[in-house]
């Protein structure tokens, strides 16, 4: 049977056509430096030949912003005349979505020579899991994700305000926190949610309500750190296209509402063995494993470079205005969520720790890519993670980046960050983010006017 370099199989295609004769189109989705997905939707009878020779899309989706506009200065631009490179879709992604009624798969780009494309902020994580295989781990992983549902009209003043439970239709100002009924009030909602996972190789967990009206946390199961990333993609278009069939809208900015809770991405790692045992385990009954303690210390050691991966956007630094679940520190400890690197209190076999800075509004695969690099040098230094801590010292994260600009001044000096994420996608990356940045800079706010207007 023929592969493409991908991994991918026709035979993937040949089952989906057989599997769901009622579908008539695809969605082909590449994920941008940002995490959002970019591509086309395909008619079903071109599906096969995506499955023999890839699909043409031009590397330029690398080098812009969030509104789609290039970037001149991240070198993916016109850099070969405009020309097109082939996408070919990865192993496993395509599924069926319900709420469309179409297909999906993810793809990634590659060169002319059938080599992964260097823009293409997957393969950053794929190489990091190269170089974890090669040293005899495979790591593991799974992301929690927090967001909101937000009602498509808008108050009576103009302000944003969470969307009415799709059952009652009824509509509560109140947190109601960890409240099951609230989640029964959604339940025609989310009920098609899961429902919709089933087509998708996708496994989610448990969903509470968060610390927020309108906002909810979903889990996705545990496993290859690759596909955990790939799970994030594919649940972040899952819930966005059944909530617009419900009338609402998914947001996963890290900080929509300004005195509410944040939306993290936490997201949960271990290293596996050769025979796929948890090296992360405690030893001599319930004591931490160095092994893991040197991840911790890796991490720790790199956290300040890579805040601009973590936190994205002018937004996403709103996040971290309160200390409320919210870590911009670079301390662990057992049991703690006002840490940075948490240490949940199941052990024994199961041990393993969640990296909670994060916000959902961040590439997974960049995220996954520097936390597990981070991993890999503390190991290979024997890093010291310090003594753990418990609760948030005002001194706690003074070596951070303070801000979005700090943060790319940053990323764009360390050695480490271009390191992951290599030449390409470092220039890239910096370059829409400071584009960005500048954007915004020049933009004057309503809130300045009503502020400075008729005062200053």
């Amino acid at each position: 049977m023929t592969y493409l370099p991908s991994g991918a199989s026709a035979q993937e295609a040949e089952t989906f056509l057989a599997t769901y004769p009622e579908a008539e189109a695809i969605d082909v989705v590449m994920t941008d430096c940002h995490g959002i997905g970019r591509g086309k939707i395909i008619r079903r009878h071109e599906l096969q030949s995506l499955y023999r020779s890839g699909r043409a899309m031009p590397s330029s989706l690398f080098g812009q912003d969030v509104t789609g506009d290039d970037v001149e200065e991240s070198g993916q631009v016109l850099n070969d005349g405009g020309g097109d490179k082939r996408c070919f879709p990865l192993p496993g992604t395509l599924g069926f979505l319900p709420s469309t009624g179409r297909g999906q798969v993810l793809v990634s780009m590659y060169d002319e020579s059938g080599q992964p494309y260097s823009a293409d902020p997957r393969f950053a994580l794929v190489a990091q899991m190269e170089r974890a295989r090669r040293l005899g781990y495979a790591p593991m992983g799974a992301f929690e994700l927090e967001f909101y549902l937000i009602d498509m009209d808008v108050g009576p003043e103009g302000q944003r305000q969470s969307a009415r439970y799709a059952l009652t239709g009824r509509r509560s100002p109140y947190r109601n926190t960890m409240a099951v009924d609230e989640l029964d009030e959604m339940a025609p909602f989310f009920e098609a949610v899961y429902a919709g996972a089933r087509h998708l190789d996708l496994t989610l967990e448990s969903l509470i309500s968060e610390y927020a009206p309108g906002q909810y946390e979903l889990t996705i199961k545990y496993r290859d750190l690759l596909r955990a990333a790939d799970d994030v993609i594919v649940a972040k278009r899952l819930i966005r296209t059944t909530a617009r069939r419900f009338g609402m809208e998914a947001c996963f900015m890290a900080k929509p509402f300004g005195g509410e809770a944040g939306s993290g991405m936490h997201l949960h790692l271990s290293l596996a063995g050769q025979a796929g045992e948890n090296l992360f385990a405690d030893i001599h009954g319930d004591k931490l494993n160095p092994l893991m303690l040197q991840a911790i210390g890796g991490i720790r050691r790199t956290i300040g470079d890579t805040m601009l991966v973590l936190a994205p956007f002018l937004n996403s630094w709103r996040r971290f205005a309160s200390t409320s679940y919210s870590p911009a520190s670079d301390d662990w400890g057992v049991e703690d969520r006002t840490v940075a690197i948490r240490v949940p209190a199941s052990g024994g076999n199961a041990r393993h720790f969640e990296h909670r800075v994060a916000g959902v509004d961040s590439n997974p695969y960049l995220v996954a890519a520097v936390t597990l690099a981070g991993a890999l040098d503390g190991i290979a230094g024997q890093i010291d993670p310090g003594p753990a801590k418990s609760g948030v010292d005002p001194a706690d994260g003074a070596t951070l980046p303070r801000s979005w600009l700090d943060a790319i001044d940053r990323a764009e000096r360390s050695p480490f960050v271009e390191e992951v994420l290599g030449k390409d996608l470092h220039r890239a990356f910096i370059a829409v983010k400071k584009a960005e940045y500048q954007r915004l800079a020049s933009t004057v706010t309503e809130v300045e006017w009503a502020l400075y207007g008729h005062v200053v």
